[in-house]
Protein backbone atom coordinates (compact mmCIF):
# COMPACT_ATOMS: atom_id res chain seq x y z
CA UNK A 1 0.00 0.00 0.00
CA UNK A 2 2.73 2.58 0.99
CA UNK A 3 5.10 1.55 -2.05
CA UNK A 4 1.76 2.39 -4.59
CA UNK A 5 1.02 5.58 -2.86
CA UNK A 6 4.56 6.60 -3.07
CA UNK A 7 4.81 5.81 -6.74
CA UNK A 8 1.69 7.77 -7.19
CA UNK A 9 3.46 10.76 -5.39
CA UNK A 10 6.14 10.95 -7.94
CA UNK A 11 3.70 10.76 -10.58
CA UNK A 12 1.33 13.42 -9.46
CA UNK A 13 3.81 15.69 -7.96
CA UNK A 14 1.41 15.29 -5.03
CA UNK A 15 2.98 15.28 -1.31
CA UNK A 16 1.98 12.47 0.74
CA UNK A 17 3.14 12.14 4.28
CA UNK A 18 4.66 8.80 5.40
CA UNK A 19 6.18 8.04 8.62
CA UNK A 20 9.37 6.73 9.09
CA UNK A 21 8.93 2.99 8.87
CA UNK A 22 7.09 3.50 6.05
CA UNK A 23 9.70 5.01 4.55
CA UNK A 24 12.42 2.86 5.66
CA UNK A 25 10.02 -0.29 4.16
CA UNK A 26 10.08 1.42 0.76
CA UNK A 27 13.90 2.66 0.61
CA UNK A 28 14.65 -1.30 1.81
CA UNK A 29 12.02 -2.57 -1.23
CA UNK A 30 13.58 -0.55 -3.67
CA UNK A 31 17.54 -1.65 -2.50
CA UNK A 32 16.58 -5.32 -1.93
CA UNK A 33 15.05 -4.88 -6.24
CA UNK A 34 18.51 -2.91 -7.35
CA UNK A 35 17.08 -0.08 -8.00
CA UNK A 36 19.69 2.18 -6.42
CA UNK A 37 18.24 5.28 -7.89
CA UNK A 38 14.34 4.65 -6.53
CA UNK A 39 16.08 3.90 -3.30
CA UNK A 40 17.96 7.34 -3.33
CA UNK A 41 14.68 9.01 -4.43
CA UNK A 42 12.73 8.10 -1.38
CA UNK A 43 16.08 8.88 1.03
CA UNK A 44 15.65 12.40 -0.16
CA UNK A 45 11.91 12.67 0.24
CA UNK A 46 11.61 11.17 3.67
CA UNK A 47 14.51 13.08 4.98
CA UNK A 48 12.51 16.23 3.31
CA UNK A 49 9.72 15.23 5.68
CA UNK A 50 12.07 13.89 8.84
CA UNK A 51 15.16 15.70 8.99
CA UNK A 52 15.99 14.49 12.26
CA UNK A 53 15.96 10.78 11.71
CA UNK A 54 18.47 8.79 12.41
CA UNK A 55 17.53 5.55 11.17
CA UNK A 56 16.73 7.34 7.66
CA UNK A 57 20.18 8.87 7.59
CA UNK A 58 22.05 5.37 8.55
CA UNK A 59 20.39 4.19 4.81
CA UNK A 60 21.64 7.41 3.57
CA UNK A 61 25.17 6.45 4.96
CA UNK A 62 24.50 2.45 3.61
CA UNK A 63 23.70 3.69 -0.05
CA UNK A 64 27.14 5.91 0.23
CA UNK A 65 29.27 2.82 1.35
CA UNK A 66 27.44 1.13 -1.36
CA UNK A 67 27.89 3.25 -4.23
CA UNK A 68 32.02 3.75 -2.93
CA UNK A 69 30.80 7.60 -2.00
CA UNK A 70 33.45 6.39 1.40
CA UNK A 71 34.30 10.40 2.31
CA UNK A 72 30.72 11.28 2.49
CA UNK A 73 29.32 8.39 4.03
CA UNK A 74 32.34 8.84 6.96
CA UNK A 75 31.71 12.46 7.58
CA UNK A 76 27.80 11.69 8.18
CA UNK A 77 28.49 8.87 10.43
CA UNK A 78 30.75 10.56 12.45
CA UNK A 79 28.14 13.29 12.81
CA UNK A 80 25.35 10.56 13.64
CA UNK A 81 28.31 9.61 15.83
CA UNK A 82 28.11 12.72 17.90
CA UNK A 83 24.51 13.05 18.50
CA UNK A 84 23.78 9.23 18.78
CA UNK A 85 26.63 7.84 20.75
CA UNK A 86 24.65 5.02 21.72
CA UNK A 87 23.37 3.49 18.53
CA UNK A 88 24.84 0.42 17.61
CA UNK A 89 23.95 0.95 13.90
CA UNK A 90 25.79 3.72 13.45
CA UNK A 91 29.06 1.62 15.26
CA UNK A 92 27.81 -1.25 12.81
CA UNK A 93 27.73 1.19 9.56
CA UNK A 94 31.09 2.68 10.29
CA UNK A 95 32.81 -1.01 10.22
CA UNK A 96 30.48 -1.83 7.54
CA UNK A 97 32.63 1.38 5.48
CA UNK A 98 35.88 0.45 6.89
CA UNK A 99 35.62 -2.98 6.03
CA UNK A 100 35.04 -2.18 2.22
CA UNK A 101 37.89 0.35 2.64
CA UNK A 102 39.83 -3.39 3.55
CA UNK A 103 40.05 -1.60 7.35
CA UNK A 104 39.33 -5.16 8.94
CA UNK A 105 41.20 -4.23 12.21
CA UNK A 106 39.50 -0.83 12.54
CA UNK A 107 36.28 -2.27 11.50
CA UNK A 108 36.43 -4.95 14.69
CA UNK A 109 37.72 -1.81 16.96
CA UNK A 110 33.89 -0.15 15.69
CA UNK A 111 31.81 -3.61 16.32
CA UNK A 112 33.14 -3.99 19.69
CA UNK A 113 31.65 -0.89 20.50
CA UNK A 114 28.33 -2.02 19.06
CA UNK A 115 28.33 -4.93 20.84
CA UNK A 116 28.16 -2.62 24.20
CA UNK A 117 25.18 -0.82 23.09
CA UNK A 118 23.26 -3.65 20.64
CA UNK A 119 19.96 -5.72 21.28
CA UNK A 120 20.98 -8.20 18.26
CA UNK A 121 24.66 -9.66 19.84
CA UNK A 122 24.09 -12.18 17.25
CA UNK A 123 23.87 -10.31 14.44
CA UNK A 124 26.97 -8.23 16.00
CA UNK A 125 28.61 -11.63 16.30
CA UNK A 126 28.50 -12.93 13.03
CA UNK A 127 29.95 -9.42 11.69
CA UNK A 128 32.65 -9.69 13.86
CA UNK A 129 33.41 -13.60 12.93
CA UNK A 130 33.78 -11.99 9.49
CA UNK A 131 35.98 -9.45 9.98
CA UNK A 132 38.10 -12.31 11.48
CA UNK A 133 37.81 -14.40 8.73
CA UNK A 134 39.60 -11.51 6.32
CA UNK A 135 42.32 -11.04 8.96
CA UNK A 136 43.08 -14.99 8.64
CA UNK A 137 42.34 -15.54 12.47
CA UNK A 138 40.46 -18.10 12.33
CA UNK A 139 40.46 -19.55 15.86
CA UNK A 140 38.66 -15.77 17.15
CA UNK A 141 36.21 -15.91 13.94
CA UNK A 142 35.12 -19.34 14.79
CA UNK A 143 34.68 -17.49 18.46
CA UNK A 144 32.63 -14.97 17.28
CA UNK A 145 30.17 -17.64 15.08
CA UNK A 146 30.16 -19.89 18.02
CA UNK A 147 27.92 -17.08 20.20
CA UNK A 148 25.35 -17.04 16.95
CA UNK A 149 25.07 -20.52 17.60
CA UNK A 150 24.43 -20.17 20.90
CA UNK A 151 21.06 -17.42 20.07
CA UNK A 152 20.19 -19.94 17.25
CA UNK A 153 21.25 -23.32 17.16
CA UNK A 154 19.77 -23.57 13.59
CA UNK A 155 22.10 -20.69 12.19
CA UNK A 156 23.68 -23.16 9.21
CA UNK A 157 25.77 -20.08 7.97
CA UNK A 158 27.39 -19.56 11.48
CA UNK A 159 27.96 -23.46 11.13
CA UNK A 160 29.72 -23.56 7.88
CA UNK A 161 31.65 -20.48 8.75
CA UNK A 162 33.06 -21.89 11.93
CA UNK A 163 33.62 -25.32 9.62
CA UNK A 164 35.53 -23.63 7.03
CA UNK A 165 37.40 -22.22 10.19
CA UNK A 166 38.57 -25.76 10.91
CA UNK A 167 39.42 -26.49 7.37
CA UNK A 168 41.59 -23.55 6.36
CA UNK A 169 43.96 -24.90 9.63
CA UNK A 170 43.41 -28.16 8.31
CA UNK A 171 42.25 -28.73 12.06
CA UNK A 172 40.00 -32.12 10.84
CA UNK A 173 40.21 -33.53 13.66
CA UNK A 174 39.02 -30.83 15.84
CA UNK A 175 36.22 -30.39 13.29
CA UNK A 176 35.09 -33.36 13.85
CA UNK A 177 34.60 -32.63 18.06
CA UNK A 178 33.00 -29.70 17.55
CA UNK A 179 30.51 -31.20 15.12
CA UNK A 180 29.82 -34.15 17.20
CA UNK A 181 29.08 -31.86 20.12
CA UNK A 182 26.83 -30.14 18.07
CA UNK A 183 24.95 -33.10 16.68
CA UNK A 184 24.70 -33.85 20.52
CA UNK A 185 22.60 -30.89 21.04
CA UNK A 186 20.79 -30.95 17.63
CA UNK A 187 20.84 -34.74 16.52
CA UNK A 188 18.60 -34.17 13.32
CA UNK A 189 20.12 -31.55 11.72
CA UNK A 190 21.20 -32.82 7.94
CA UNK A 191 23.63 -30.21 7.27
CA UNK A 192 26.18 -31.38 10.45
CA UNK A 193 25.98 -34.72 9.50
CA UNK A 194 26.88 -33.56 6.55
CA UNK A 195 29.84 -31.55 7.34
CA UNK A 196 30.71 -34.34 9.64
CA UNK A 197 30.79 -36.65 6.99
CA UNK A 198 33.62 -34.15 4.71
CA UNK A 199 35.47 -34.40 7.75
CA UNK A 200 35.98 -37.94 7.74
CA UNK A 201 35.94 -38.04 3.92
CA UNK A 202 39.40 -35.40 4.14
CA UNK A 203 40.73 -37.86 7.01
CA UNK A 204 40.05 -41.06 4.60
CA UNK A 205 37.71 -42.74 6.84
CA UNK A 206 35.96 -43.51 4.58
CA UNK A 207 33.69 -45.74 6.69
CA UNK A 208 32.18 -43.13 9.23
CA UNK A 209 31.98 -40.97 6.84
CA UNK A 210 29.59 -42.90 4.66
CA UNK A 211 27.67 -43.34 8.14
CA UNK A 212 27.35 -40.18 8.26
CA UNK A 213 26.23 -39.42 4.98
CA UNK A 214 23.56 -41.86 5.58
CA UNK A 215 22.43 -40.22 8.99
CA UNK A 216 22.33 -36.82 6.46
CA UNK A 217 19.60 -38.08 3.74
CA UNK A 218 17.81 -40.31 6.71
CA UNK A 219 16.75 -36.33 8.15
CA UNK A 220 16.48 -35.14 4.50
CA UNK A 221 15.01 -37.76 2.26
CA UNK A 222 15.49 -34.48 -0.80
CA UNK A 223 19.32 -33.58 0.66
CA UNK A 224 20.89 -33.63 -2.96
CA UNK A 225 24.72 -32.63 -1.44
CA UNK A 226 24.66 -35.50 1.09
CA UNK A 227 23.51 -37.67 -1.82
CA UNK A 228 26.40 -36.62 -3.37
CA UNK A 229 28.92 -37.00 -1.24
CA UNK A 230 27.43 -40.35 0.27
CA UNK A 231 28.19 -41.35 -3.65
CA UNK A 232 31.43 -39.90 -3.98
CA UNK A 233 32.55 -41.95 -0.60
CA UNK A 234 31.09 -45.26 -2.27
CA UNK A 235 33.61 -44.79 -5.20
CA UNK A 236 36.41 -44.53 -2.75
CA UNK A 237 35.11 -47.73 -1.07
CA UNK A 238 34.79 -49.58 -4.31
CA UNK A 239 30.91 -49.88 -4.13
CA UNK A 240 30.25 -48.54 -7.72
CA UNK A 241 26.62 -49.88 -8.10
CA UNK A 242 25.80 -48.10 -5.17
CA UNK A 243 27.06 -45.29 -5.78
CA UNK A 244 25.25 -45.26 -9.42
CA UNK A 245 22.25 -45.47 -7.31
CA UNK A 246 23.07 -42.59 -5.07
CA UNK A 247 23.80 -40.35 -8.48
CA UNK A 248 20.78 -41.13 -9.62
CA UNK A 249 18.98 -40.23 -6.76
CA UNK A 250 19.94 -36.89 -7.25
CA UNK A 251 18.99 -36.86 -11.49
CA UNK A 252 15.35 -37.58 -9.82
CA UNK A 253 15.47 -35.21 -6.96
CA UNK A 254 16.57 -32.28 -9.29
CA UNK A 255 17.10 -31.29 -12.96
CA UNK A 256 19.78 -33.22 -14.27
CA UNK A 257 23.53 -32.25 -13.70
CA UNK A 258 26.62 -32.85 -15.87
CA UNK A 259 28.86 -33.94 -13.00
CA UNK A 260 26.11 -36.35 -11.83
CA UNK A 261 26.21 -37.89 -15.31
CA UNK A 262 29.99 -37.94 -15.66
CA UNK A 263 30.31 -39.56 -11.97
CA UNK A 264 28.32 -42.35 -13.15
CA UNK A 265 30.23 -42.53 -16.46
CA UNK A 266 33.18 -42.79 -14.00
CA UNK A 267 31.76 -45.36 -12.20
CA UNK A 268 30.96 -47.52 -14.75
CA UNK A 269 34.36 -47.00 -16.23
CA UNK A 270 35.77 -48.39 -13.14
CA UNK A 271 33.40 -51.52 -13.80
CA UNK A 272 35.15 -51.92 -16.95
CA UNK A 273 31.68 -51.37 -18.52
CA UNK A 274 32.94 -48.67 -21.49
CA UNK A 275 29.59 -48.81 -23.42
CA UNK A 276 27.56 -47.42 -20.87
CA UNK A 277 30.60 -45.20 -19.10
CA UNK A 278 30.97 -43.66 -23.19
CA UNK A 279 26.75 -43.46 -22.83
CA UNK A 280 27.05 -41.23 -19.17
CA UNK A 281 29.70 -39.35 -20.84
CA UNK A 282 27.67 -38.51 -23.80
CA UNK A 283 24.83 -37.41 -21.57
CA UNK A 284 26.91 -34.72 -19.09
CA UNK A 285 28.03 -33.35 -22.55
CA UNK A 286 24.75 -32.90 -23.94
CA UNK A 287 24.21 -31.17 -20.24
CA UNK A 288 27.07 -29.27 -20.57
CA UNK A 289 28.96 -29.13 -23.89
CA UNK A 290 31.65 -26.82 -22.68
CA UNK A 291 32.80 -29.32 -19.97
CA UNK A 292 36.08 -30.12 -21.21
CA UNK A 293 37.12 -33.04 -18.39
CA UNK A 294 34.41 -34.43 -20.27
CA UNK A 295 35.98 -34.80 -23.90
CA UNK A 296 38.74 -35.52 -22.03
CA UNK A 297 37.38 -39.01 -20.07
CA UNK A 298 35.52 -39.74 -23.67
CA UNK A 299 39.08 -39.05 -25.01
CA UNK A 300 40.53 -41.54 -22.47
CA UNK A 301 38.02 -44.20 -23.00
CA UNK A 302 37.77 -44.38 -26.88
CA UNK A 303 42.06 -44.84 -26.26
CA UNK A 304 41.58 -47.48 -24.06
CA UNK A 305 39.12 -49.44 -26.70
CA UNK A 306 41.81 -48.82 -29.78
CA UNK A 307 39.69 -46.04 -30.86
CA UNK A 308 42.30 -43.86 -31.63
CA UNK A 309 40.53 -41.59 -34.58
CA UNK A 310 37.39 -40.54 -31.95
CA UNK A 311 39.82 -40.39 -29.00
CA UNK A 312 41.91 -37.76 -31.14
CA UNK A 313 38.53 -35.79 -32.37
CA UNK A 314 37.50 -36.03 -28.19
CA UNK A 315 40.24 -34.50 -27.17
CA UNK A 316 41.01 -31.74 -29.80
CA UNK A 317 37.47 -30.32 -28.40
CA UNK A 318 39.04 -30.56 -25.23
CA UNK A 319 41.88 -28.70 -26.00
CA UNK A 320 39.87 -26.48 -27.71
CA UNK A 321 37.95 -25.50 -24.62
CA UNK A 322 40.98 -25.40 -22.59
CA UNK A 323 43.89 -24.20 -24.45
CA UNK A 324 46.73 -24.58 -21.73
CA UNK A 325 46.09 -27.45 -20.07
CA UNK A 326 49.15 -30.16 -20.15
CA UNK A 327 47.73 -33.06 -19.71
CA UNK A 328 45.21 -33.07 -23.12
CA UNK A 329 48.21 -32.00 -24.63
CA UNK A 330 50.63 -34.97 -23.48
CA UNK A 331 47.31 -37.21 -24.22
CA UNK A 332 47.12 -35.16 -28.00
CA UNK A 333 50.83 -36.22 -28.59
CA UNK A 334 50.83 -40.02 -27.16
CA UNK A 335 47.41 -40.63 -29.77
CA UNK A 336 48.81 -38.82 -32.38
CA UNK A 337 52.14 -40.99 -31.86
CA UNK A 338 49.83 -44.10 -32.23
CA UNK A 339 48.01 -42.77 -35.58
CA UNK A 340 51.66 -41.94 -36.69
CA UNK A 341 50.79 -38.65 -37.43
CA UNK A 342 54.04 -37.93 -36.31
CA UNK A 343 53.98 -33.94 -37.62
CA UNK A 344 51.24 -33.33 -35.05
CA UNK A 345 52.48 -35.27 -32.55
CA UNK A 346 55.47 -33.02 -32.23
CA UNK A 347 53.60 -29.93 -32.16
CA UNK A 348 51.54 -31.20 -29.56
CA UNK A 349 54.60 -32.13 -27.39
CA UNK A 350 56.27 -28.68 -28.35
CA UNK A 351 52.99 -27.02 -27.45
CA UNK A 352 53.59 -28.68 -23.43
CA UNK A 353 57.08 -27.42 -23.20
CA UNK A 354 56.35 -23.59 -24.05
CA UNK A 355 53.46 -24.59 -21.25
CA UNK A 356 56.66 -25.29 -19.11
CA UNK A 357 55.47 -29.07 -19.01
CA UNK A 358 59.08 -29.35 -19.55
CA UNK A 359 60.17 -32.72 -18.27
CA UNK A 360 63.32 -34.82 -19.55
CA UNK A 361 60.61 -37.33 -21.19
CA UNK A 362 58.94 -35.28 -23.07
CA UNK A 363 62.57 -33.93 -24.35
CA UNK A 364 63.21 -37.31 -25.10
CA UNK A 365 59.65 -37.97 -26.50
CA UNK A 366 59.93 -35.23 -29.27
CA UNK A 367 63.36 -35.61 -30.27
CA UNK A 368 62.63 -39.20 -30.76
CA UNK A 369 60.11 -38.32 -33.28
CA UNK A 370 62.38 -36.34 -35.48
CA UNK A 371 64.23 -39.45 -35.39
CA UNK A 372 61.60 -41.83 -36.64
CA UNK A 373 60.76 -39.03 -39.71
CA UNK A 374 64.17 -38.69 -40.49
CA UNK A 375 65.20 -35.20 -39.55
CA UNK A 376 67.90 -36.16 -37.63
CA UNK A 377 68.63 -31.86 -37.53
CA UNK A 378 65.65 -31.30 -35.84
CA UNK A 379 66.53 -34.24 -33.46
CA UNK A 380 69.67 -32.90 -32.51
CA UNK A 381 68.31 -29.26 -31.81
CA UNK A 382 65.56 -30.27 -29.70
CA UNK A 383 68.38 -32.83 -27.57
CA UNK A 384 70.43 -29.49 -27.40
CA UNK A 385 67.79 -27.71 -26.07
CA UNK A 386 66.65 -30.41 -24.05
CA UNK A 387 70.36 -30.50 -22.36
CA UNK A 388 70.27 -26.71 -21.23
CA UNK A 389 67.49 -27.59 -18.99
CA UNK A 390 68.34 -31.31 -17.62
CA UNK A 391 71.92 -31.76 -17.57
CA UNK A 392 73.68 -34.84 -16.59
CA UNK A 393 70.74 -37.11 -17.95
CA UNK A 394 72.02 -40.59 -20.09
CA UNK A 395 68.98 -40.50 -21.80
CA UNK A 396 69.81 -37.18 -23.66
CA UNK A 397 73.59 -37.98 -23.79
CA UNK A 398 73.13 -41.25 -25.47
CA UNK A 399 70.94 -40.06 -27.97
CA UNK A 400 73.06 -37.07 -28.98
CA UNK A 401 76.38 -39.10 -29.12
CA UNK A 402 74.59 -41.44 -31.61
CA UNK A 403 72.95 -38.42 -33.94
CA UNK A 404 76.13 -36.79 -33.76
CA UNK A 405 77.34 -40.30 -35.00
CA UNK A 406 74.67 -40.53 -37.54
CA UNK A 407 75.17 -37.19 -39.07
CA UNK A 408 79.08 -37.83 -39.27
CA UNK A 409 80.30 -35.67 -36.49
CA UNK A 410 82.09 -38.30 -34.68
CA UNK A 411 84.63 -36.21 -32.37
CA UNK A 412 81.21 -34.69 -30.87
CA UNK A 413 79.81 -37.99 -31.02
CA UNK A 414 82.43 -40.21 -29.08
CA UNK A 415 82.42 -37.34 -26.33
CA UNK A 416 78.49 -37.33 -25.55
CA UNK A 417 78.79 -40.83 -25.49
CA UNK A 418 81.91 -41.30 -23.11
CA UNK A 419 79.35 -38.87 -20.57
CA UNK A 420 76.42 -41.15 -21.23
CA UNK A 421 78.57 -44.22 -20.37
CA UNK A 422 79.72 -42.36 -17.21
CA UNK A 423 76.01 -41.81 -16.53
CA UNK A 424 74.59 -45.23 -16.78
CA UNK A 425 76.31 -48.02 -18.58
CA UNK A 426 73.10 -50.14 -18.74
CA UNK A 427 71.16 -47.75 -20.41
CA UNK A 428 73.76 -48.54 -23.69
CA UNK A 429 72.02 -51.42 -23.91
CA UNK A 430 68.31 -49.84 -24.86
CA UNK A 431 70.11 -47.37 -27.20
CA UNK A 432 71.92 -50.33 -28.89
CA UNK A 433 68.24 -51.22 -29.73
CA UNK A 434 67.47 -48.32 -31.08
CA UNK A 435 71.23 -47.29 -33.28
CA UNK A 436 72.43 -50.47 -33.91
CA UNK A 437 74.85 -49.24 -36.44
CA UNK A 438 76.82 -46.96 -34.14
CA UNK A 439 77.42 -49.86 -31.48
CA UNK A 440 79.06 -51.47 -34.38
CA UNK A 441 81.69 -49.20 -34.65
CA UNK A 442 85.08 -50.37 -33.44
CA UNK A 443 85.90 -47.17 -31.05
CA UNK A 444 82.11 -47.49 -29.62
CA UNK A 445 82.80 -50.89 -29.08
CA UNK A 446 86.21 -50.51 -27.37
CA UNK A 447 84.62 -47.40 -25.12
CA UNK A 448 82.02 -49.97 -23.86
CA UNK A 449 84.30 -52.33 -22.78
CA UNK A 450 86.44 -50.17 -21.40
CA UNK A 451 84.18 -48.69 -19.20
CA UNK A 452 82.61 -52.34 -17.88
CA UNK A 453 86.40 -53.06 -17.46
CA UNK A 454 86.91 -50.49 -14.76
Amino acid sequence: MSLSKFEEMLKTNDVYFFDTTEFEEIIHYYLDDGNTSMAKKAVFLALEQHPDSADIKLIQAEIMVFEDKLEEARLLLDNLMAIYPYNDEVYIQIANMLSKDDKHKEAIDYLIRAKEYTDDLADVSALLGMEYLYLDDYEKSREHFSVCLEYDIEDYQALYNIIYCFEMESSHTEAITFLEDYINKNPYCEVAWHQLGRQYFVLKDYQKALKAFDYAVVIDEAFIGGYVEKAKTLEKLDRYDEAIENYQITLELDDPTAFAYLQIGECYKKKNNATKAIYYYKKALHEDPLLDKGWMLLAIVCNEEKAYDKALHYLNKAIALDETNVTYWRYNGEINLRLKFYEEAAEAFERCIELDDSGVDVWITLADIWVFTGDFSRSLNTLIRAKKQHHNFAEIEYRLGCLFFITNQTKEAYLHLKTALSLDYEYHLVMQELYPTVFEDAKVKRMVLNFLEN
